[in-house]
């Protein structure tokens, strides 16, 4: 059975029209909403960590992988008290040196301030439960700088973020989706079990690893497009 793994940024009151990438900020309302009805189909959400044996094929069942690129804070206040009252697990994956600091990646293109959690957060957050995986030191295109840069970004997040764990880390995400066959290669000599793109889909247990396809959810989207987004490929 194809398993449908959601792609959030931001939880938190959009920006204003006409901002940058506004559709990526999803009302916590609405996740709330979304959230409660897929519990209410029947549907577990987990981490990729928690989600790897029903991606391999070993367990079956309804599943629904959640996940979060970048590591906002408005996911720690927001998402993260109702994931813990449904009982669902998820993935943040964050930028390790933005950790305390800000979305700077986003600043030539006009993105509103957003902060990004605290160290005291990220532990808070897989302490609780949830996975930190790993979105680079700096939030680059792998594909368009060097190979040696695209090794330090890769292997350098996942060292930073171990370091402040005390634990390993995983799971990666390519920083807007864009990758190429050799950062593949260096996202698995890095050690990473699980990698996710922006490719469209639901993954299936015949999906490479490391480059499994997700579903967006975007700001206009109701918590019905998110159970359709779930159940249709």
């Amino acid at each position: 059975m194809p398993i449908p793994i959601l792609m959030y940024h931001q939880i938190d009151k959009p920006a204003g029209r006409g901002s940058p990438f506004r559709y990526l900020t999803v009302d916590p309302g609405n996740f709330q909403r979304q959230m409660k009805w897929l519990k209410r189909m029947g549907y577990t959400g987990l981490s990729m960590r928690d989600l790897q044996p029903y991606l391999a094929g070993e367990k079956t069942g309804k599943v629904v992988g959640v996940t979060f690129d970048d590591g906002f804070r408005n996911v720690y206040v927001h998402a993260l008290p109702v994931l813990n009252e449904l009982g669902f697990t998820a993935t943040n994956y964050f930028v390790s040196r933005q950790i305390g600091g800000f979305n700077e990646w986003d600043v030539p293109v006009g993105v509103p301030h957003a902060p990004c959690m605290s160290k005291a957060e990220m532990l808070e957050w897989a302490a609780m439960g949830h996975e930190v995986g790993a979105h680079t030191l700096d939030h680059v295109h792998l594909a368009q700088v060097g190979l040696d840069e695209a090794r330090r970004q890769i292997t350098g997040s996942r060292r930073e973020l171990e370091d402040m764990l005390g634990s390993a880390v995983n799971a990666f995400c390519y920083p807007y989706g864009d990758l190429s066959g050799d950062v593949r290669k260096i996202v698995e000599e890095a050690g990473f079990t699980t990698a996710t793109t922006t490719q469209r889909g639901r993954a299936t247990p015949d999906d490479d690893k490391l480059l499994l396809p997700r579903k967006i959810v975007r700001r206009t989207d109701g918590w019905l497009n998110v159970l359709r987004k779930s159940v249709t490929g």
